[in-house]
């Protein structure tokens, strides 16, 4: 190799870096994974019994969503319970939503987080598989956010009322 390809490499590795270093990073986007917890849902329901769709509703998504960011950024919160002392039921009213609420809270210390994980979190514990697969919840809002080392899942399902 002579000392002209050199020249001639060096300023093209340093064209691509700068390019590198000047894209924007990428957000997540946890769409599929929020929609497939919510489908996973109605198979619980259709198992259980119920014979009612199992509809996503904004109102519920941004209760969730909430409640996501406060859990993700507050390493002593591990359920139900906001750092400002909301339940589900408050964080859905603050929302918009009119019906009863309840709520499931998956968390893993990792950078992501599967399906197959949240459900082994949600389905093995009877009070959130009671949540579930209660025919009543007919609506759901789910919402996922990650860091490096924590990602974070709610899933708050209402009955309109």
């Amino acid at each position: 190799m002579t000392v002209s390809n050199v020249v001639r490499i060096v300023p093209a590795a340093m064209l691509v870096g700068a390019v590198v270093a000047g894209t924007p990073a990428a957000q997540a986007d946890n769409r599929r994974l929020n929609e497939s917890v919510a489908v996973n849902v109605y198979t619980i329901q259709q198992n259980s019994g119920c014979t009612t769709d199992l509809k996503i509703n904004p109102q519920l998504q941004l209760a969730a969503q909430w409640h996501t960011n406060d859990v993700l950024h507050n390493r002593a919160l591990g359920g139900d319970i906001g750092s400002d002392g909301s339940t589900a039921q408050d964080r859905a009213n603050k929302a918009g939503f009119v019906g009863t609420v309840a709520e499931t809270v998956a968390i893993n210390p990792a950078l992501a987080i599967s399906g197959v994980e949240i459900m082994n979190q949600w389905y093995y514990r009877p009070d959130y598989m009671a949540i579930m697969s209660n025919c009543a919840n007919t609506q759901i809002g789910v919402w996922s956010e990650n860091s490096l080392d924590r990602s974070v899942v709610v899933a708050v399902y209402g009955q309109p009322g």
